[in-house]
């Protein structure tokens, strides 16, 4: 079992990067493919899942998101593929908030996440999360993981995403990248 790897990203793809460590490059899943840089150095905090006739990698930033990830797939129902998503599109401090709170709706916007298996993720995780929403909202968020969420949230798909992304000024506040983007888009 690994907890992570510590490497060059050489590729970016929209639902995974490849991680170079050694000369070996690790394929691997991750939430916000494009908040991290290619031809730098990271480490990304890493899970293992095997299965019968698949073992993949899937990879976080932080050792949070990924308390989070594996506190999700805990959940019946719930596996990898339908994880991901949620920590894609959603904030750690949001999902968690939304659980203690039994806020059903907020759960429903997640992809595959209908009334079921936002009960489900209610009952089974409500009380049982050590992540302080509190202590989340105080880490400073990368403001490009900000603006693909926006992006996305506006329904933008990520490779117009990823094409505008290196020509938005990211020492602007959010409010602003996003205008900028959206100028881009146009284009």
């Amino acid at each position: 079992m690994y907890s992570y790897i510590k490497g060059i990203v050489t590729e970016i793809n929209s639902n995974y990067i490849v991680i170079d460590n050694n000369g070996i490059g690790f394929l691997v899943f991750t939430p916000n493919p494009f908040s991290f840089k290619e031809n730098e150095e990271t480490k990304i905090h890493i899970y293992q899942h095997i299965r019968e006739e698949e073992m993949s990698l899937y990879g976080f930033k932080t050792l949070e998101e990924k308390e989070l990830f594996l506190k999700l797939m805990s959940v019946k129902g719930i596996g990898p593929k339908m994880t991901l998503p949620i920590l894609a599109t959603g904030s750690i401090s949001g999902i968690v908030d939304a659980i203690e709170r039994e806020n059903i709706l907020y759960l429903k916007k997640f992809p595959k996440i209908g009334d079921k298996v936002a009960k489900q993720i209610i009952l089974d995780l409500k009380g049982k999360l050590n992540i302080s929403v509190s202590e989340l909202e105080n880490i400073k968020t990368d403001s490009t993981d900000e603006l693909i969420e926006v992006l996305l949230g506006l329904g933008y798909k990520m490779p117009d995403i990823k094409r505008v992304l290196p020509n938005v000024n990211k020492d602007e506040e959010i409010g602003n990248q996003v205008k900028e983007a959206l100028k881009l888009m146009m284009k």
